[in-house]
């Protein structure tokens, strides 16, 4: 809903008729909060390989309310590994060749920068140490 307020208000448009367009299309059911915060989700999580605190953070940006985020999300460590290990198993394909102090440092700072925690990204690391690095 902010982000259509915001769009509105940058085109030009009064509060006035900001407020009474974003009631009328709630109200027709044409813009629901929880089924756009569900569909971030799964584009952060699946295609841009993000950690959960990672979406969270995407989803507030764009303007989910927290409750909102909060409901959707539960805390599973063992996701955020394997969405890991699915990031660097796909980067590992393109940086395969680089020694192997590169690799590991490259790819603990896409983790970090995907919102991975320190512990998810030191086991991945440690799992990806016997095997290709």
């Amino acid at each position: 809903m902010r982000e259509l307020e915001d769009r509105l208000k940058r085109k030009g448009f009064s509060g006035d008729v900001v407020a009474s367009t974003v009631w009328h299309l709630q109200h027709a059911g044409l813009l629901d909060d929880v089924v756009l915060a569900d569909a971030l989700q799964r584009e952060a999580i699946t295609t841009k390989f993000m950690s959960q605190y990672g979406a969270k953070k995407f989803m507030l940006a764009r303007g989910i309310s927290r409750e909102i985020v909060d409901s959707i999300f539960r805390d599973d460590e063992t996701e955020d590994f394997k969405n890991a290990k699915r990031l660097v198993d796909k980067k590992m394909r393109i940086i395969k060749s680089l020694p192997p102090e590169k690799i590991k440092r490259r790819l603990s700072h896409l983790l970090l920068r995907k919102g991975y925690s320190f512990e998810t990204i030191q086991s991945v690391l440690k799992q990806i140490n016997g095997k290709e690095v």
